[in-house]
C-alpha cells in the first residue's frame, strides 16, 4: 500500500475484550498445532509506540504475530472483511472492529491515506501496530520491495521500529511439526532499528532509507531472497 500523508486525524481503534479472550485461547492452541519457535521477544519495548514491520507469507501471519508478542498488536485488515450483508456481515464487522483491526482498501488515494492515518493514531496512543511493507503476501517465497507507508508512519510518529522475520508460515499445517524431519515455524523479533542518524534528513530521502533498512533487517531475520521488485502476485 502506498500513500501520501493523511490529511485528517482519525480516532485510534482499540482492541476490545474479544481480542484478549481470543489471545488467551489461541496461544495454547497454536502451541499445540504449530509449536512455533519464538525468538527476540525481549526486543519489544515494554512501553511506548512500536511499529512492527514483517514479511508476509500466509493469512496465518496476522494471528501468529499477536499470539507471539508480549503486548497487544493491531493490524491493517482488508476492508472486505468489514463488509457484507446480513447477519454474517454484521458479525464480521463486529469481530474485526473488536480486535482493533484497521480496514484498508487495496488502492491509493484517500482510502490508503485514511488507513495510514488510523495506523499513526494507534502509534500515537502508545500501542503496537504491525504492518507488512510488501503490501500483500508473497506467493513465490521471496521478499519483495517495501512500500513507503510503513516508513511514513515511523517518521510521522517517532515509533520504535522492530523488524519481524516469519519462517515457515506459508507452508505450515496443523500438527506438521510432529512428523519426522518437518521444521517448525519461527517468529523472530529483531533488534529495534537505529534511525537517529536520519534526524534532519529530508522526508522523502529519509522514508526511502527507512524502508530499505526495514526490508534488509526482515531479510536477515527471515532468510528470504530479496526480489528487488514490487509484489504483484497476490490479491490477499
Amino acid at each position: 500500500m502506498t500513500a501520501s500523508a493523511p490529511s485528517s486525524p482519525a480516532r485510534a481503534p482499540r482492541p476490545g475484550a474479544i481480542y484478549f479472550i481470543g489471545r488467551v485461547i489461541l496461544r495454547p492452541l497454536f502451541w499445540l498445532l504449530y509449536r512455533p519457535r519464538i525468538a527476540g521477544r525481549g526486543n519489544l519495548p515494554a512501553h511506548g509506540p512500536v511499529l512492527l514491520a514483517s514479511n508476509h507469507l500466509s493469512a496465518l501471519d496476522t494471528l501468529i504475530i499477536p499470539t507471539s508478542a508480549v503486548r497487544p498488536v493491531q493490524f491493517l485488515i482488508k476492508s472486505s472483511y468489514f463488509a457484507g450483508p446480513g447477519v454474517l456481515g454484521r458479525c464480521k464487522r463486529w469481530f474485526f472492529t473488536s480486535i482493533g483491526g484497521v480496514p484498508v482498501h487495496r488502492t491509493t488515494g484517500r482510502d490508503a491515506r485514511a488507513a495510514l492515518d488510523a495506523g499513526s493514531s494507534i502509534l500515537r496512543a502508545g500501542s503496537i501496530f504491525a504492518v507488512f511493507p510488501e503490501g500483500t503476501r508473497s506467493r513465490d517465497g521471496k521478499l519483495h520491495a517495501g512500500h513507503g507507508g510503513a516508513a511514513w508512519m515511523a517518521r510521522d510518529t517517532g515509533a520504535t521500529v522492530v523488524p519481524v522475520g516469519l519462517i515457515g508460515t506459508g507452508t505450515a499445517r496443523p500438527l506438521n511439526h510432529l512428523l519426522p524431519g518437518r521444521p517448525r515455524l519461527e517468529v523472530r523479533f529483531g533488534e529495534p532499528l537505529d534511525l537517529a542518524d536520519l534526524d534532519g534528513v529530508p522526508d522523502g530521502k529519509a522514508r526511502r532509507e527507512i524502508t530499505e533498512r526495514m526490508m534488509a533487517a526482515i531479510a536477515r531475520l527471515s532468510g528470504q531472497q530479496r526480489s528487488g521488485s514490487v509484489n504483484a502476485t497476490s490479491r490477499d
